[in-house]
């Protein structure tokens, strides 16, 4: 029997990672899950205490698996050093900016890492097919991309880049199973669904990004993503691979003892407002 997500339960539809034969199993794949995210925890500490600098780029289709995947590295990380930039469209006074100039504000000061929701690659991908930028722009961005990352590398920055590759027979049926869930409907916009008219163009865009895009320097990694479990596992796991972290003594912290409180008046608890308890039926 199939097993079925909490976030889809409302909507009565079925779990939309339990998607058939040869998908990784729910209880395996938890387990190395939190296997990872304890070595994630270990590797956040290191940056810390090394002062390193870590950008950690995510593309793919939409429906590919970028969120998922960006969501269990920070699950347990603190978001103090571990951020996530998922920048908007640009306004009027970015569109007359150099191109890099409101990623580059996004970039890590000593001990962060910063997790890009998509990057500077939209200009190479949905704004190319989506004719929001021109030809000439866009091979100033050709020509211009690898030098920009070229330097961050050259300053020391570790830079990993990922694209989420998900066939159009999965990803037809994501998008799909958003629409018969409410609390995933949101996820569902008018420029997915021009994206999805447009298979063929961002395939043809993505082959160019990875000719010109992917270097020494900067290499691209293809997660295969039909599989979000697997593909979850994968990332992380490479992820921790790039990273020359090694265990580092966090700092200890001790509680000591508790000091008695001093007796003073405090005002009746009917004073207060309490939330309603509406667990009852629940226990």
């Amino acid at each position: 029997m199939g097993e079925v997500s909490p976030e889809s339960a409302v909507g009565g539809a079925s779990d939309p990672e339990d998607g058939g034969p040869g998908r990784l199993r729910r209880r395996p794949y938890e387990r190395e899950l939190l296997r990872l995210q304890r070595e994630l925890v270990v590797m956040q500490e290191w940056v810390r205490q090394s002062g390193a600098r870590v950008v950690v780029v995510f593309e793919g289709r939409d429906a590919a698996g970028k969120g998922g995947a960006i969501k269990r590295i920070t699950e347990y990380l603190n978001p103090r050093s571990v951020r996530i930039a998922a920048l908007p469209a640009p306004g009027e006074r970015e569109r007359g900016q150099w191109y890099f100039q409101r990623y580059v504000a996004h970039l890590p000061s000593p001990g962060e890492v910063v997790l890009f929701d998509r990057s500077w690659y939209n200009r190479a991908g949905v704004e190319r097919v989506m004719g929001f930028c021109t030809e000439a722009q866009l091979e100033v961005f050709f020509e211009q991309a690898p030098q920009f990352e070229r330097m961050l590398v050259q300053d020391g920055v570790i830079l990993v880049k990922y694209w989420f590759s998900v066939s159009d027979a999965e990803q037809e049926r994501r998008l799909r199973s958003r629409l018969d869930d409410p609390l995933r409907r949101w996820k569902l916009s008018d420029m997915d669904v021009e994206a999805r008219r447009r298979w063929a163009d961002f395939s043809l865009a993505k082959d160019e990004m990875f000719a010109r895009c992917d270097t020494e320097a900067a290499p691209w990694w293809v997660v295969e993503a039909d599989d979000k479990r697997a593909a979850r596992l994968n990332c992380l796991s490479h992820l921790l691979s790039q990273i020359p972290y090694e265990q580092v003594q966090p700092p200890q912290v001790s509680l000591g003892e508790r000091p008695a409180a001093p007796r003073v008046q405090r005002p009746p608890r009917t004073r207060s407002r309490f939330v309603p308890d509406v667990t009852g039926p629940l226990r």
